[in-house]
C-alpha cells in the first residue's frame, strides 16, 4: 500500500516541516533534506505531551521532516512490520522481543523509563490505596469495583494483564471492561464513570481527571511490576524500503541530546519521565531480545 495513503486513511498524529542536513542512504546530506521520518509511537508517549517536545527537538537539531502515527504499542510494531513507518518508539518488552526476534526491527535502544499508577476514585471503594499492584487487583475483583482496560494489546494492556495473571485472578463479569482506546481516553472515561484503570505516570499528569492514584512506588526505582520501560527501533531496511539514515539520526537524538530534554521535561512542574540511555556500563540485553543466547 502506498505509505502516503496509508497515513492518510490512518490519520497522520503530527507534521513538522524542515529541511534535512543528514546523510541519506547514499551518505549524502541531499538525499536526507528531502525525506520524513515517519514514527509509530505508543499513545502514551503522545498523551503525556513528550511526543511533541521530542518532535519539536529533533526538529531543531536536524532540521527535518517528522510525522507520528500515534498507536498502542501492538499496532505500532504491526504498522513497522508491514514497511508503514521507519522507527517505532514503544513500551511493551515482550511485544518487542517477538518484533526483534522476526527480524522486523533492529538497533533497538533503551531511551526512558517512569512507572505504571494504579488509579481510581478518591474514596477507593476496593480499598487499594497503600497497597501493593498484585493486592490492589485483587482486591478489585473481590470488591467487584468497575476496571477499564484498554482492551488494545498497547504496552499499557500488556502489564495489566501480567497484573492480573500474577494476581491469580481472571477478570470477568460487568465489572471489568474494555475500552478499545487510548491512555488519554481511557483515563478520562474512568473519570467519568468512577472507575479503577492501570495507567502510566505521563499520561495520568497531564490529563484532567478527579481520579487518584492509589498505588504509586514512585518515578525513579518502581518496583518490577510497575516499571515501564520504552525505546526505540527503527524497520529493518532490508526488508522495507525505508528512511534508515534518519531513523538512526532518531535514536541518536533520543539516546544523545534528547536525553537532556526528557530529564527536563515536566508536567505542571511535576518529573514524568526519566532518562535511561546514557551509561557508564550500557546493558547489552537492550539490543536483543530479552533471555537471547547465541
Amino acid at each position: 500500500m502506498d505509505r502516503r495513503r496509508y497515513l492518510q486513511a490512518l490519520g497522520v498524529g503530527s507534521a513538522l516541516s524542515v529541511a534535512g542536513c543528514l546523510g541519506g542512504s547514499d551518505g549524502s546530506s541531499a538525499a536526507i533534506a528531502d525525506q520524513t521520518l515517519t514514527v509509530a509511537a505508543a499513545t502514551t508517549v503522545n498523551d503525556s505531551g513528550l511526543l511533541g517536545d521530542i518532535s519539536a527537538g529533533f526538529k531543531d537539531a536536524f532540521d527535518t521532516t517528522v510525522r507520528a502515527v500515534v498507536r498502542g504499542t501492538g499496532a505500532a510494531l504491526r504498522t513497522a512490520r508491514d514497511g508503514n513507518c521507519d522507527a517505532v518508539f514503544v513500551h511493551a518488552r515482550p511485544l518487542e522481543d517477538e518484533f526483534l526476534r522476526a527480524g522486523h526491527g533492529v538497533n533497538r535502544r533503551t531511551v526512558m523509563g517512569n512507572d505504571f499508577l494504579v488509579v481510581g476514585p478518591p474514596d477507593d471503594p476496593a480499598g487499594t490505596a497503600g497497597s501493593d499492584p498484585l493486592a490492589a487487583f485483587r482486591a478489585i475483583a473481590s470488591n467487584r469495583a468497575t476496571f477499564l482496560s484498554r482492551g488494545d494489546r498497547s504496552g499499557t494492556h500488556v502489564r495489566e494483564r501480567r497484573l492480573w495473571d500474577e494476581a491469580g485472578v481472571e477478570p470477568t463479569g460487568n465489572w471489568y471492561r474494555e475500552t478499545g482506546q487510548g491512555m488519554g481516553a481511557t483515563l478520562i472515561a474512568a473519570g467519568e464513570t468512577g472507575a479503577y484503570t492501570l495507567v502510566d505516570r505521563g499520561t495520568f499528569l497531564n490529563t484532567e481527571t478527579d481520579l487518584a492514584a492509589h498505588v504509586a512506588r514512585g518515578l525513579d526505582d518502581p518496583p518490577d511490576l510497575l516499571r515501564n520501560e520504552y525505546a526505540v527501533i527503527p524497520t529493518n531496511p532490508a526488508r522495507h524500503d525505508v528512511a534508515y539514515a534518519l531513523a538512526m539520526a532518531f535514536v541518536g537524538y533520543l539516546t544523545g541530546p534528547g536525553q537532556g530534554r526528557i530529564e527536563t521535561f515536566r508536567v505542571d512542574g511535576e518529573r514524568a519521565f526519566r532518562p535511561l540511555a546514557r551509561s557508564e556500563e550500557p546493558d547489552f540485553d537492550q539490543y536483543v531480545p530479552a533471555e537471547w543466547a547465541p
